[in-house]
């Protein structure tokens, strides 16, 4: 009971966002409103979130805010928004498409992506200061600017964060902005163990600065459970899904 109340907690109060803002003046007209499936190997599908049905996802297929998409098993797919911004999806990864940069208020820009389950890469280009570009997961939050990352959510909703190129503040907190980021040092918190039972738990908000070539873990109810470097020449590192990732991206430069 008290493992719902902490889950449900977190989940409620985290959304990953990847917020990036720089100067390089780009302009987003209607026809930008859409991304495209630049490359699909294998069984993708999407569908409206509000929606049963699916339909195939093919070379070239639009794609809007308020769709889902899903690779499935020995499949892969890259989605294309706004020319610059390349998102690349793994077997078995489901996003939601929230936002495809919908016009705020504010006058700015704003796409907000929700990584479901499984393991995405975003190759993500500089924005100027009218627009945003979020990737979310169940547990925590990130900001960004001109970076490229990987992401995976696991089944039970853990996570992990692993910064490749530029920096990320990742953060528990529903608004980063209240809480003030720390450098990230290598450490682990204690295993499990017994707790006194039906009570109502404060979680700690906290707020991490990833740096290239840095990775944090953070677990089911948004706690962070390691953080620290890692290296090229780390096993996960040589798997065939890194590999194909960094050589697009070199390709696509």
């Amino acid at each position: 009971m008290l493992k719902n109340k902490i889950t449900n907690k977190a989940y409620l109060a985290v959304l990953v966002f990847i917020f990036l803002f720089i100067g390089l003046g780009l302009s987003v007209d209607n026809k930008e409103q859409k991304g495209l499936v630049t490359y699909v190997d294998g069984s993708a599908k999407k569908q409206k979130l509000a929606d049963v049905q699916w339909t195939n996802v093919e070379l070239n297929t639009e794609v809007t805010g308020g769709e889902r998409v899903r690779t499935f098993v020995k499949s892969r797919a890259e989605l294309e928004l706004a020319e610059l911004d390349k998102i690349r999806m793994a077997p078995k990864t489901t996003i939601d498409i929230l936002k495809l940069y919908e016009e705020t208020k504010e006058q700015q820009r704003e796409t907000q992506v929700l990584l479901q389950e499984g393991d995405l890469w975003a190759n993500v280009a500089k924005k100027s200061e009218n627009m945003s570009f979020a990737i979310g997961t169940p547990i925590a939050a990130a900001a960004i600017t001109g970076t490229t990352l990987r992401m995976n959510v696991a089944q039970d909703s853990t996570s992990e964060l692993k910064v490749y190129k530029g920096e990320v503040i990742i953060t528990n907190a529903p608004e980063s902005k209240d809480v003030v980021p720390k450098s990230i040092v290598p450490y682990e918190i204690e295993g499990p163990h017994e707790i006194p039972g039906p009570r109502e738990v404060t979680l700690e908000e906290w707020a991490l600065i990833v740096k290239s070539m840095q990775k944090v873990k953070i677990n089911n109810k948004g706690q962070v459970t390691s953080s620290g470097n890692f290296a090229s020449t780390d096993s996960d590192e040589n798997s065939d899904w890194v590999r194909w990732n960094l050589e697009l991206d070199k390709e696509q430069k």
